[in-house]
């Protein structure tokens, strides 16, 4: 890997692209934030990685979704014998907006 440099151009550059607006404080702040990630991706190349298995998670999960079978679902008469007010179908609720509300 090439030992690239991020330079302040290079940061006002992607801000200009985001619309962002920096100051030339943000800009240099950014810019060395910017070089610390990559000095630190560039330590993660000198790793030996030879024979290690890659890997999309650190821990070894198996599905943890149940199974997709088909079960009932509640009734109407189970889902409204708690409501405070229904009539045989449909939950009934205060009616929240009146007359000339402009809705």
């Amino acid at each position: 890997m090439s030992e690239q440099k991020i330079t302040e151009e290079d940061v006002r550059h992607v801000a200009k692209l985001s619309r962002l607006r920096l100051n030339d404080d943000e800009i240099h702040h950014f810019t060395e934030q910017l070089e610390a990630v990559l000095g630190y991706i560039s330590k993660l190349n000198e790793l030996d990685v030879e024979g290690v298995e890659p890997m999309a998670h650190a821990m070894d999960m198996s599905n943890v979704l149940r199974e997709d079978i088909e079960v009932d679902g509640i009734s109407t008469k189970d889902a409204l014998k708690n409501a405070p007010a229904s009539d045989d179908a449909y939950f009934e609720v205060p009616k929240v907006l009146g007359e000339g509300s402009g809705a």
